[in-house]
């Protein structure tokens, strides 16, 4: 998925360019200052980079980059604003997203290289990843980290069972304790609750009993009360209802009177029968209360509480009791998974030892075509302790003249150098790079002409497996592209702006001649500049 466009409005001294790369190897030249690295800028910004109020052209409400890569069947649409107080947003499509999920969609799809990346070539931790990518080593790196993981918990999990025998025993018994007791006391979620309300209606026990016996009698008292009233009423209301229709509705209305009278007294009956009045069982209820208050001051706030501590407890005393069979059981797993541990980095480090001579060979070869002829560039494995990266820390180094001792990247090789390295390297894992655009902003910096053609034809190789876009202020890289832009600076009303164009022809053999031999180059510039065309068309 490479970018297809780049379109760029209102960032610092650019008002608007569009610039549309070639698949293969797209160069981008211009004065000092016009503004190269400012696509690079826009091209981080769309990327997910940092959003900053500095980048907005002075002037205007805020700043956009556009990028369109070539996704099938429609190409995908990434797009980045900064408005003038540095806020800024996010599109992918038409959806709105976050930076960083933006960053999680394109920034996949672009590897800039500038000087930062280089530097990252210097870090320990990135050359074992470089090396593991060209051997393909990712299943053993898996492999190696899920046993150490799996060893390293295993080994804290034992340690923590490593505790003074007589702690385990008292806090055996503290567990066993705390779950019998709680378990012995039976306890019901919500049953204080009950037995509160209980309480509160046996305070008014005597009262309640009265007031029911009152009510009942006047309900079902023998001859005078409500229910038998109500009963020879509905007879004789049955009867009226059968000499005149008018009143069969009065009828059934206290047939419903009646029942309802026998419903009340039904549900008074089962109402008075829960009420407490009894001292002894007030005193079993008020007891029970009390051990249920003492759990909850020890356990928790309410019943619930109690009885996850109790299970709590139940379990870390079931665990004590079998620690020592656990202590056995893991002693003997951490045995088996360091050996799996130690078995599985040994087989990563023999394909390490393997691919390390292979990177060595090729990179030293293209190290060559770069104008290192005699350099020698070796990785060296040397032993460490066992983790999830293996069991080895992985070093570049390099002998840039014959007779020399290898040294560390870091030690030896310059600003130049250490450009050319990277970009060998770059090109021999050219096809374990999955990332489809490489941007190179600085590959040129530190290094002359005499080292320009054979990195522009190292470019052009790695064009083949990656597109690659290249901002450089050297003849030598400019011709090998396959499609060179120039960007300059002019002036429009009165302000500084930026423009891009393509270059064919004849414009882009005057501008090679332009940045050999400057504005007084003359035809021996032009010559010159046919003749790096000639020779990089003829490989």
């Amino acid at each position: 998925m490479t970018l297809v466009e780049l379109d760029v409005r209102d960032l610092a001294l650019i008002e608007r360019v569009r610039i549309e790369p070639d698949p293969g190897f797209t160069v981008i030249t211009g004065e000092t200052g016009a503004g190269k690295s400012l696509l690079i800028d826009a091209l981080a910004l769309v990327l997910g980079g940092r959003a900053d109020a500095g980048l907005v052209r002075s002037g205007a409400m805020g700043a956009r980059v556009q990028a369109l890569f070539d996704r099938d069947p429609e190409p995908l649409i990434c797009t980045r604003e900064v408005s003038g107080t540095g806020r800024s947003t996010a599109r992918v499509d038409d959806s709105a997203v976050t930076a960083a999920r933006l960053a999680d969609v394109a920034g996949p799809l672009v590897e800039i290289h500038g000087q930062h990346e280089q530097q990252r070539l210097l870090d320990a931790g990135r050359q074992r990843d470089l090396l593991d990518a060209y051997g393909g080593h990712a299943a053993l790196r898996a492999q190696v980290a899920g046993v150490v993981d799996g060893w390293r918990t295993n080994r804290l999990a034992l340690e923590a069972l490593e505790d003074d025998p007589r702690t385990t025993a008292r806090m055996l018994e503290l567990h066993e304790h705390e779950a019998g007791e709680i378990a012995a006391a039976a306890l019901r979620p919500g049953e204080a609750e009950e037995i509160r309300e209980r309480l509160a209606g046996a305070a008014a026990g005597e009262q309640v009993a009265r007031l029911v016996a009152s009510i009942t009698g006047r309900l079902s008292g023998e001859g005078t009360g409500a229910h038998d009233l109500l009963a020879r009423a509905s007879r004789d209301a049955d009867e009226l209802a059968r000499l005149d229709a008018r009143f069969a509705t009065l009828s059934e209305r206290l047939g419903g009177l009646l029942a309802e009278a026998d419903d009340v007294g039904f549900d008074l009956a089962r109402a008075a029968a829960t009420v407490e009045h009894d001292p002894a069982v007030i005193a079993a209820f008020e007891e029970r209360l009390g051990v249920i208050y003492a759990l909850e001051r020890k356990y928790g706030p309410d019943e619930e509480a109690v009885l996850a501590h109790g299970e709590r407890a139940r379990a870390a005393a079931q665990r004590l009791r079998g620690v020592d069979a656990e202590r056995a059981a893991r002693a003997a797993e951490a045995a088996r998974l360091e050996t799996a541990a130690r078995v599985a980095a040994r087989a990563l480090t023999e394909a390490r030892t393997s691919a390390a001579k292979r990177l060595a060979v090729e990179v030293s070869r293209v190290l060559a075509d770069l104008g290192f002829r005699q350099a020698r560039f070796e990785v060296a494995l040397a032993p460490a302790e066992l983790s999830t990266a293996g069991a080895e820390t992985v070093q570049f180094l390099i002998a840039p003249n014959p007779g020399e001792p290898a040294m560390p990247l870091a030690r030896i090789a310059s600003g130049g150098e250490l450009s050319r390295v990277s970009l060998a390297v770059k090109e021999v894992l050219a096809t374990a790079d999955a990332t489809p655009t490489l941007v190179f902003d600085e590959i040129d910096a530190g290094i002359g002409a005499r080292s320009a053609d054979p990195v522009g034809r190292s470019l052009r190789r790695l064009a083949s497996a990656h597109q690659v876009l290249c901002v450089t202020h050297l003849a030598q890289i400019a011709a090998h592209a396959d499609a060179h832009w120039r960007i300059e600076k002019g002036e429009r009303d009165g302000r500084t702006v930026t423009e891009v164009r393509r270059l064919t022809g004849d414009e882009r053999l005057a501008e090679l001649a332009l940045m050999l031999g400057g504005e007084r180059g003359g035809p021996a510039a032009r010559a010159a500049a046919e003749e790096l065309l000639e020779r990089a068309a003829n490989g």
